[in-house]
C-alpha cells in the first residue's frame, strides 16, 4: 500500500529564496515537473513593461510523486525545502480540489451576472454554478461593496475572487 503510495502524484507545498520563484517555476518545466505559483500582473513605474510577481513571496506548489519531490529537494536540482504537516510529520500533501479551485480563482477573469435565486448571507459555503469557475466552491465575503468567493488551501492560504452573485449556490 505504501509503495503505491510513493508512486501516486501530488500536489506539494514548499518554500524558496525569495525572488527565485521563477527560476524554480523554469527548472520545475525543464524537468517536467508540473507546478503553480500564485502571480499577480504588475506595472513597472519606469520604462512601462508589465511583469508577474509572486503574490505569496517564496510559496511554490509542484504536483509530482513523493520520491521524485524528495529527490529533487535531496540532489540540489531545486533549492526548495517543503512544507511538513506537523499531524503527521510528513510532506504537506494538498488535495487536487482545493489546489484546482484555488488555481482557477487566482486565474479568474470575470464575465457579467445574471438574475439569483436565493439570496445568500457573508460566510455561507457556496457553489459558482456559471462563468469561468463553475465548480469552484468557497464562501461568501462582501467587501467594500463587491462580492468575492474566498477558497482556501488548508485553512491558512486565502483566494478571493470577483464573482457575480447571481453565479453562487448554497451549498
Amino acid at each position: 500500500m505504501e509503495a503505491r503510495r510513493l508512486q501516486d502524484t501530488c500536489w506539494f507545498a514548499a518554500r524558496t529564496r525569495y525572488g527565485t520563484e521563477t527560476g524554480v517555476k523554469d527548472t520545475l518545466a525543464r524537468e517536467g515537473v508540473e507546478c503553480f505559483i500564485p502571480t499577480r500582473t504588475v506595472k513597472a513605474t519606469r520604462g512601462n513593461r508589465t511583469y508577474e510577481r509572486a503574490v505569496i513571496p517564496s510559496l511554490v506548489f509542484l504536483k509530482t510523486t513523493k520520491d521524485r519531490a524528495c529527490s529533487m529537494a535531496n540532489e540540489g536540482l531545486v533549492h526548495i525545502k517543503y512544507i511538513v504537516d506537523c499531524a503527521t510529520r510528513t510532506l504537506l500533501v494538498v488535495p487536487d480540489k482545493q489546489m484546482e479551485d484555488f488555481m482557477r480563482v487566482m486565474d479568474l477573469s470575470k464575465d457579467e451576472g445574471g438574475l439569483m435565486d436565493a439570496p445568500l448571507n457573508l460566510g455561507d459555503r457556496v457553489k459558482v454554478v456559471r462563468g469561468p469557475l463553475r465548480g469552484v466552491e468557497g464562501h461568501v465575503l462582501e467587501l467594500r461593496g463587491k462580492i468575492y468567493v474566498v477558497v482556501s488551501l488548508l485553512d491558512s492560504i486565502f483566494a478571493k475572487a470577483d464573482v457575480p452573485r447571481a453565479w453562487l449556490e448554497k451549498v
